[in-house]
Order: structure tokens, then C-alpha cells, then sequence
């Protein structure tokens, strides 16, 4: 029996048949199986009897599709549910409520969970245990937390930072971020894509601040310093040197293949074989190359 005084009962899942039916994430579900496989079933299921079986289904499911299909991933053929009494339409109606009930809530709203557990006295090993995560994870969730590292927070949430990454750019300078930056490159932990995310939320959490401001994009304009000035325009002056050195070794190799392929073309033997394997033909830059050098 429950604290409201519902009864609840065991039913075979094969028998429940799924009113509204939802798509959810893969990740999402997998963390619904790994929750009750190591913590139990917390909230049972609500269903409904139908007025006569139909295909073998004697119930209609008001709310807990997750944890349905969850039970019948684990191998179960059972799950606790509270039975009760109302009509088809009513099921989709409370189904529909119980969707929408379910707001989303943002990465720092469920962090701050964490807090809250913390501060009514559950240790670091306990937390983790009552939302199935690492105690690892807990000890630098509250680690940020602590040090009000919201936009960290939110990038770990989403997938953009590891957390250990997240951990040691709160506590580093400019310069210590920046080696954290190429260790990442090095590892492979931040490459493509994730690196240029986390270069964001950096200059973000630089420009911007620690933690989220709703409704403001900026927090104050201010006017770069001189120190500042000098770092990026030292900064664009190596981007160009580099491209510059680039350039120069891309035209080297240009001239040495030309060279080559004037050398080659003057022989009448390797000109047949290209014939007669038709690749007579080159790309219309380097026709014109040779062309020129030769009438030079």
C-alpha cells in the first residue's frame, strides 16, 4: 500500500497496453534500466482494467512507461502497479497530464540537487547512490558548485566538457587553461568540434562570467586592455607568419613538380606509356605551368 492509501498490486507486463505511446532517448532509457536495476522500482506504475481483455491486454497504462519497458528490459514479467477505475478517455487524459508534468528541467536546476542533498547531510558516497552516478562524479559536481562554475556545469551536463577537463580549467589561470587545451589536443579528449565548443565556454566564462545571467547577454562592455591588444595582435602576426611559411612551401613543392613533369614530358617513351594508359591529361594549372617555363 502506498502513503495515499492506493493498493498496489503485481500484473504481468504482457498484459498492459500502452495508450500513448512516446519515443524517448536511448541514453535517457538506458539510465532508467541502470536506476532500477541498482536501486529498485521507487515509484510503481499506474494503470487502468479494462472492460474485457483485447489481444491478451487487460490493462491500459496511465503513466510509467519508462519504467515498463525498463522492468521488461531487466527480464522481469511482473511490476507493481496501482490499479484503477476509469475510462479510456480519461486515460489519455491523466497521460497527457502526466507528460506534461514532466518539465525538463536545466542542467543547473538538477546539479543544485546535488547541493541540496549535501546540505541536509548525505555524504558524497550516499548521493551517489541515490541518483546512480560515480562518487567521483558527485565529489566534482559539488567541487564546481562550490566555486559557482555554472557555465562549466551547464558545458558538463551537455556533453561539451569532460569533468575532469571542467575541474581543472576552475582552478587554472590563462596560461594553465591553455595547457589544458593542448593536453586535451594531445589525449584526444578535445578534438574537432569539442575543442572549438570548449574554446567557446572559455571565452565565454572569461568575457561573461561563471554563471548564467537569464535575460542578459552581456554583462557589462568594457574596453580591452592594453595587455590584451598586444596578446592578439601577437597572436594574428604568428597566425599570418604561419601562413606566409606555408604558402612559401606549397610553391616550392609546386615549382619542384613542375620541373619534374617538364622533365618527364620531354621524354617520348614516358609520353607513350601515358597514352596508353590514359593519363595523357593533367590538371589545367600545371598544363599551364609547363607551358609557360617551357616557352621561357
Amino acid at each position: 500500500m502506498t502513503d495515499t492509501g492506493l493498493i498496489v498490486q503485481m500484473i504481468p507486463i504482457d498484459q498492459v497496453h500502452v495508450l500513448n505511446p512516446r519515443s524517448r532517448n536511448k541514453l535517457t532509457f538506458q539510465g532508467i534500466v541502470s536506476n532500477i536495476a541498482n536501486l529498485g522500482l521507487k515509484r510503481p506504475i499506474t494503470v487502468t482494467l479494462r472492460s474485457e481483455a483485447v489481444d491478451g491486454k487487460r490493462y491500459n497504462l496511465v503513466c510509467g512507461e519508462g519504467r515498463l519497458e525498463a522492468y521488461a528490459a531487466l527480464g522481469q514479467t511482473e511490476i507493481p502497479a496501482i490499479v484503477k477505475d476509469a475510462s479510456r478517455e480519461d486515460c489519455f487524459l491523466m497521460s497527457l497530464v502526466e507528460n506534461i508534468a514532466r518539465r525538463r528541467h536545466s542542467p543547473v536546476e538538477l546539479l543544485r540537487e546535488i547541493t541540496s542533498l549535501k546540505s541536509r547531510g548525505y555524504s558524497v558516497p550516499e548521493i551517489a547512490k541515490k541518483i546512480d552516478v560515480t562518487k567521483s562524479y558527485v565529489a566534482g559536481i559539488l567541487h564546481l558548485l562550490s566555486h559557482g562554475e555554472e557555465r562549466l556545469l551547464g558545458a558538463v551536463e551537455s556533453g561539451h566538457i569532460p569533468l575532469t577537463v571542467a575541474m581543472k580549467i576552475a582552478t587554472a589561470d590563462e596560461a594553465g587553461v591553455q595547457q589544458i587545451l593542448c593536453e586535451g589536443y594531445e589525449d584526444k579528449s578535445l578534438r574537432g568540434r569539442k575543442l572549438l565548443a570548449v574554446r567557446r565556454i572559455i571565452e565565454l566564462r572569461k568575457t561573461m562570467g561563471k554563471r548564467f545571467t537569464p535575460g542578459i547577454h552581456r554583462k557589462k562592455e568594457q574596453l580591452p586592455s592594453a595587455e590584451a591588444l598586444v596578446r592578439a595582435y601577437r597572436q594574428e602576426a604568428d597566425r599570418q607568419k604561419l601562413l606566409i611559411k606555408r604558402s612559401r612551401l606549397t610553391e616550392n613543392r609546386l615549382l619542384f613538380i613542375t620541373s619534374a613533369l617538364k622533365t618527364f614530358f620531354r621524354d617520348e617513351n614516358f609520353v607513350t606509356l601515358l597514352r596508353a594508359e590514359g593519363l595523357e591529361t593533367l590538371p589545367t594549372y600545371l598544363a599551364e605551368k609547363i607551358s609557360v617555363s617551357e616557352k621561357a
